[in-house]
């Protein structure tokens, strides 16, 4: 039984929780108020502080970063954070396992692999790049290990689909959202963004890149909406929101002013190539209904089962 260091319970730091957890491992979880799923020893703790990362690290095999601060806050939160991890790794000698996205990549033109060049231009994009340079840099170095997985948006809790979709289904309005609805979307599951984090901490393989989350093939946002009506027996109403709407909303609300950073994956096809992590590991995707099934799950309602 080995000892990793969880920071973060979200859906993916949940998710990779209860994969070590089922494996028979000792899990600590790090969050600022001491949450965490049951079976694992839950740490309060302030993700910036090095200090306390290292010595709650010491015995760990790796350090997995499901961090994920305020949206409006990631150009002051994002920086010290990752140094206090970077910090961590060293000191402990354990892997650092990071959870990344596709925001680096900026607009794209066609399909995503590990290749496509970090070409972003909007501060969310260029904070994360700079995150993964100065890790990489201490990896080659020598001074730790460490890899980035990356997936598209996410299935399995606080996603698109639970938190602008399916809550309006399930009380039988319509649906609006800023999005393309026939363009097609990679979509990834956190079961399998866990899956590759603990598959490339045991595998030297995986350390010292990044790797794309296995992910099944691209769905639109209406083909997506479609599968989570009939597994809730509603009728999919759905709209486009257009952009001119959310940028006035961005007016006077904080997340939406974030949102328009993003727009372009919504707006035009958005698709990553997975195939490199599938090949190397033997690693295989969720497919999306049973995606869709785990985050009707995660969103639904206290009392409520999906």
């Amino acid at each position: 039984m080995d000892t990793h260091l969880v920071v973060g319970a979200g859906p993916v730091g949940i998710a990779t929780t209860r994969r070590l957890l089922a494996a028979g491992h000792h899990v600590r979880v790090v969050t600022r108020s001491g949450s965490g799923p049951e079976g694992a020893e839950r740490v309060a703790a302030d993700a910036a502080d090095g200090a306390g990362l290292a010595a709650l690290a010491e015995d760990s095999v790796a350090i997995y970063n499901c961090v994920n601060p305020t949206y409006s806050r990631w150009v002051s939160d994002w920086p010290p954070v990752a140094e206090a991890l970077l910090w961590a790794a060293e000191s402990s000698g354990a892997v650092l396992a990071t959870v990344g996205n596709l925001y680096g990549y900026g607009r794209v033109e066609a399909s995503m692999t590990e290749e496509t060049t970090l070409a972003a231009t909007g501060h969310k994009g260029r904070v994360r790049n700079a995150m993964w340079r100065d890790a990489l840099a201490a990896h080659r170095a020598g001074r730790i290990r460490t890899f980035e997985v990356r997936g598209s948006d996410y299935l399995g809790g606080n996603s698109l689909l639970s938190v602008l979709v399916t809550p309006a289904f399930r009380q039988g309005r319509r649906a609006f959202v800023p999005a393309d609805l026939d363009a097609p979307h990679t979509w990834t599951c956190v079961e399998d963004v866990a899956a590759l984090l603990v598959t490339g901490v045991y595998d030297e393989r995986a350390w010292g890149r990044a790797w794309h989350v296995p992910s099944d093939e691209p769905r639109t946002l209406r083909e997506l909406s479609a599968i989570a009506a009939s597994q809730l027996g509603v009728d999919p109403k759905l709209t486009a929101m257009p952009y001119a709407v959310l940028w006035a909303a961005g007016l006077v609300n904080p997340m939406a002013k974030e949102l328009r950073e993003t727009q372009h994956q919504f707006r035009a096809p958005f698709v990553l190539d997975s195939s490199a992590a599938q090949e190397t590991f033997g690693l295989v995707p969720t497919p999306t209904a049973e995606a869709v099934r785990i985050d009707l799950a995660a969103g639904a309602p206290t009392g409520v089962r999906a």
